[in-house]
Order: structure tokens, then C-alpha cells, then sequence
């Protein structure tokens, strides 16, 4: 089933992975290291943003790697993202 988008950004964590993977793509616990919360509470998120549309998994060898589904987003930073979760990646 997929998730209305705007609910799927309204929540401020969620903003800010989709800011991470703007800058690269990452794997769930790469991912889940800049965030003060669980992997699993870190996978609840990238649930809701894949039923969405705005992200998705690829394959990597062994490796699952998470990508933004949306045109130029390394080049457009989500607007409203919570820098401030994102500590000194950017």
C-alpha cells in the first residue's frame, strides 16, 4: 500500500534521512549511526519512506543499500530538514 507522502515527511526524522541519502546513498545501519535511536526505530522510518516512493533499497553484493527514488536530490537538499540531527556529515 503506499503511504501518503506528506505524511510520510511530516516527521522531522524522516526529513532528515532523506537529507542523508540527498548527500550519498547508505546502508540501514550506516544510517541508523547518526541517528540517537535504535536500528529498528531507524528501519520503521525507511519502511514509511519506501512505501511512499521516496527512497528504495538496492542490492550491493551482500549489502542493501538505500538510494532517493527522486531526480537531482544530491544537488537539492530537502528543504525543512533537521540539520542539526545530521550532526557533522554535511
Amino acid at each position: 500500500m503506499k503511504q501518503d507522502i506528506f505524511q510520510a515527511i511530516a516527521d522531522p526524522t524522516r526529513r532528515a534521512i532523506l537529507t542523508l541519502l540527498a548527500i550519498q546513498a547508505l546502508t540501514p545501519n550506516a544510517m541508523a549511526a547518526h541517528f540517537d535511536m535504535s536500528r529498528q526505530a531507524v528501519s520503521k522510518h525507511i519502511k514509511v519512506l519506501q512505501q511512499s516512493e521516496l527512497i528504495k533499497p538496492e542490492q550491493s553484493g551482500r549489502k542493501s543499500i538505500i538510494i532517493s527514488t527522486q531526480k537531482n536530490a544530491g544537488n537539492r537538499p530537502l528543504a525543512g530538514a533537521a540539520p542539526e540531527k545530521l550532526g557533522n556529515t554535511v
